[in-house]
């Protein structure tokens, strides 16, 4: 699209990797060549992973890359058609309207150390992000199979032991299905001997007070 809102190209596909990059920068080069221009402008909607390999291979061949809002993509595309569906071909359309209009933001491409704190700040984020994910969930299955265990194990989710014989004997029928000695050797595989008889006789007191019916075990 140039400047005065008029489509200068067709919708175009290409793969994220390095042969869809180099098609794109022909094409690029084509529409710059056939309509006189003197530098072109690509923007992007800045969702998940994929535009990031992409912005910055264009960045390093010398391509101006922006991005826009994609809340200002939401609304720009109510306004035009009263209409929230998306397609790629409308998407691109109503990204370059916005980006005539002036409506978005540069996009800062760090370099050196910089690149690399950045890269290492977000996988440290996402990182973390998945970790709490994978607690509440553990959280919730031990709430809804084993609400017991946590008064005999606090702050269980940290605990070596606890994740140990969540793994090994997770439910209270598993636990009453062996003797003491049996519950005292799987909790001594992930600790010392010091600790093991008296947490193995907590554990299954923990277990007669709720049972979990076998046929919700049969479900996991």
């Amino acid at each position: 699209m140039n400047f005065r809102g008029i489509e200068v190209s067709k919708h175009i596909c290409f793969e994220n990797n390095y042969s869809g990059f180099n098609s794109i920068m022909e094409k690029i080069e084509e529409i710059k060549s056939k309509n006189n221009f003197l530098s072109v402008i690509v923007g992007m909607e800045p969702t998940g992973h994929y535009w990031k390999t992409f912005a910055t291979f264009l960045h390093n061949n010398g391509v101006k890359v922006v991005q826009v809002n994609p809340y200002h993509t939401k609304k720009a595309k109510e306004l035009d058609d009263n209409s929230q569906t998306k397609s790629d071909k409308k998407d691109a359309l109503v990204i370059a309207k916005l980006i005539k209009d002036g409506r978005y933001s540069t996009i800062y491409f760090p370099e050196g150390e910089y690149a690399n704190l950045r890269n290492l700040s977000n996988t440290r984020l996402e990182v973390s992000r998945l970790l709490n994910i994978c607690k509440n969930r553990i959280h919730a299955c031990v709430d809804e199979y084993f609400p017991e265990f946590e008064t005999v194990f606090k702050s269980f989710i940290k605990g070596k032991v606890a994740l140990h014989i969540l793994k090994r004997i997770p439910f209270p029928t598993d636990i009453l299905e062996l003797t003491l000695k049996e519950i005292i050797l799987i909790i001594r595989e992930a600790a010392k001997k010091s600790v093991g008889k008296k947490k193995a006789e907590e554990l299954i007191r923990a277990a007669k007070v709720v049972l979990t019916p076998k046929s919700w075990t049969n479900l996991i």
